[in-house]
């Protein structure tokens, strides 16, 4: 019983959407109707927190990748190339400055 609820719940819920609150609810609902025993709903939350945390992570690499390939193929500027150029104009605006105080 315990397996096939948990099976159902894990197919049928968005864990990356969960929060730690409403698995804690749901774990204390299905333990108050005694379809799960105290160590059961335990195990349960246990589960599904690590579950839930897993799944928000992946999704968020997800999310993250799509993002860098869209921008990519948009051709946009990025921090990194921001922070790229800084660079190159900090080295050149050093230049520039070596070379002027060479003239005089």
């Amino acid at each position: 019983m315990f397996d096939l609820i948990k099976k159902t719940m894990f197919t049928g819920v968005g864990l990356a959407g969960l929060t730690k609150n409403k698995v804690e609810k749901l774990a204390k609902e299905l333990a108050k109707k005694g379809k799960l025993s105290e160590k059961e709903g335990k195990k349960l939350l246990d589960d599904l927190l690590k579950k839930s945390e897993k799944a928000r992570k992946d999704l968020e690499g997800q999310i993250e990748r799509v993002v860098k390939h869209t921008m990519k193929k948009m051709n946009l500027f990025t921090r990194e190339d921001m922070l790229k150029l800084r660079k190159r104009i900090k080295k050149l605006e050093e230049t520039l400055k070596d070379k002027e105080g060479t003239k005089c």
